[in-house]
């Protein structure tokens, strides 16, 4: 994994959100893959559990954008940061860290966010 591969995983994992089409996640991770919404719960194990429960409650269209860019990437571990901004008001900083298989297929995604605080008035 390099800075540029890192780069169009993230593009993909936007343009795989904003589908919300099956393939498309799919392409992202591997078969084993374990993705954890915190850095400490439980993940969601295995590539069809993951696609099933990013569709359980997609965000709808136009309701968010999302830009993410990789920090740093040492052989197969990749950390992106980034935000992600809904049309409701709510922003969060996110940072992911990725390992990949021989693929370029996420193997372990750990994202951590936090909501930015809107300024009062």
């Amino acid at each position: 994994m390099d800075h540029t591969a890192f780069q169009a995983w993230l593009d993909r994992y936007i343009g795989a959100w904003r589908s919300n089409d099956r393939s498309d996640i799919e392409s992202l991770f591997s078969a084993d893959a374990a993705y954890y919404y915190g850095p400490f719960r439980e993940p969601v194990s295995g590539r069809a559990a993951i696609v099933a429960d990013w569709m359980k409650s997609p965000d709808a269209p136009g309701t968010w954008e999302a830009e993410y860019r990789p920090l740093a990437v040492d052989g197969d571990v990749a950390v992106a940061i980034g935000e992600s901004r809904y049309t409701d008001g709510k922003a969060y900083s996110n940072i992911f860290v990725c390992r990949f298989d021989g693929e370029g297929r996420c193997s372990e995604f750990r994202e951590w966010y936090m909501e930015r605080k809107r300024p009062a008035s």
